[in-house]
């Protein structure tokens, strides 16, 4: 395996792109084949990347919602079609905008002043799994902040997703692809089944049996000094500067399946090593059966749902349950069925299930589209270049 075309690659992203510090790690099977670490994790610029350095990783938690979700149905305690009002109830009646026009750029949420009508069909679990739930990803709706005021910034995971809820869908459940806060109701969908917060769940059940000890939906007091430096990119100036802000937990006590996780590469990492492996990590723990992983990574969506999703840019790609699945193989070095997804500060990974192949690449910079359309799919190519592919 030669990864010098990756490594030159990586050293370019600061020039080109103004990526400040980077982290990515690769592994085979279970060993470690590459990892490359560059530039700086704070906004001085002083202190090199190091293996400690907390990310916050957003839309990449939903990887490992899913491994916690799949693991109730696994059991028998979920099923994959069952209607979300049998677990959260105030779901039961939803309504949707009649006047919001999916794929329109720039748009407006819905709220309780756009044409509403109530909704036929039921929302399932596998409907918030794959997207197609209906659902918004407006975390800043008048019920999100109403219920946050209420409870003066301390409202529970549950709290907050009954407030969820109130929000008016986008459209028909079950009829089209919308990118939305559906994995956050899964994670109060975990509490209500286990009778655990969302967090205890997944430390117990997911993080413990893999090894892993520092991955967190709410930073650690004591620990804030590790978080990499995040910063943002205007779109309009396209000027990169520094951006502290964190919109998805909600609350200090909010634990977010959507957008919360904050952890090392390397513990990110344990995880899609698992998934690679048919579920089982290289401490020899198993958080999934072979199936479920597979059934993670097949294409859920249906013609119209996959012409919804094709507007996301991924070129090649359809949506599993909680990630992109490629469908397509003349568009990418890796395999049909390589799935994963990425987080809004630039964060990817990827999972191959058939070469047993995982990796996790990260930088903190929200609104680098180039990100998602060019790093990501060059970062994959090129690494399948350098093991042989």
């Amino acid at each position: 395996m030669n990864f010098s075309k990756l490594t030159a690659y990586l050293n370019t992203l600061e020039e080109k792109y103004g990526v400040h510090g980077l982290d990515m790690k690769i592994t085979r099977g279970h060993e470690t084949v590459y990892r490359c670490m560059l530039g700086h994790s704070d906004y001085e610029r002083k202190t090199p990347v190091s293996e400690r350095d907390l990310y916050n990783i957003y839309s990449a938690s939903k990887v490992i919602t899913m491994t916690g979700v799949m693991q109730l149905i696994e059991q028998g305690k979920l099923g994959l079609n069952d209607p979300l009002e049998k677990y959260l109830p105030e779901f039961a009646h939803m309504r949707y905008a009649t006047d919001f026009k999916m794929g329109e750029f720039p748009f407006r949420w819905p709220d309780e002043n756009s044409q509403l009508v109530p909704a036929q069909n039921p929302m399932r679990i596998h409907d918030l799994m794959s997207m197609t739930a209906g659902m918004s990803y407006d975390v800043a709706s008048t019920p999100i902040r109403k219920v946050v005021e209420e409870t003066h910034g301390e409202a529970t995971t549950r709290q907050v997703v009954t407030a969820m809820a109130q929000m008016p869908l986008l459209c028909e459940p079950g009829t089209r692809y919308s990118y939305a806060l559906g994995h956050d109701v899964l994670a109060a969908v975990v509490e209500v089944v286990t009778g655990m917060t969302f967090g205890a769940y997944m430390k117990r059940n997911v993080f413990e049996p893999l090894g892993i000890t520092e991955m967190y939906y709410q930073v650690p007091a004591g620990e804030e000094h590790r978080l990499f430096a995040q910063y943002g990119k205007d779109w309009d100036t396209g000027k990169i500067k520094r951006d502290e802000s964190m919109i998805y937990r909600i609350t200090k006590n909010y634990e977010s399946g959507g957008a919360g996780l904050c952890t090392t590469v390397d513990e990110y990492t344990k995880v899609l090593e698992a998934l690679a492996n048919g579920g089982v990590g290289r401490t020899g723990g198993r958080i999934l059966k072979q199936e479920s992983v597979l059934a993670i990574g097949r294409n859920w969506l249906t013609e119209q749902e996959l012409a919804d999703f094709s507007r996301t840019g991924k070129e090649g790609y359809g949506y599993g349950l909680g990630v992109r699945v490629l469908i397509d193989g003349t568009k990418s070095k890796s395999p049909v069925g390589e799935f994963g997804w990425d987080g809004a500060a630039g964060a990817y990974a990827l999972v191959d299930p058939k070469n047993h192949i995982g990796m996790f690449y990260t930088h903190e910079i929200l609104g680098m589209i180039e990100a998602y359309s060019e790093i990501h799919p060059t970062l994959r190519d090129l690494a399948y270049e350098a093991m042989g592919f």
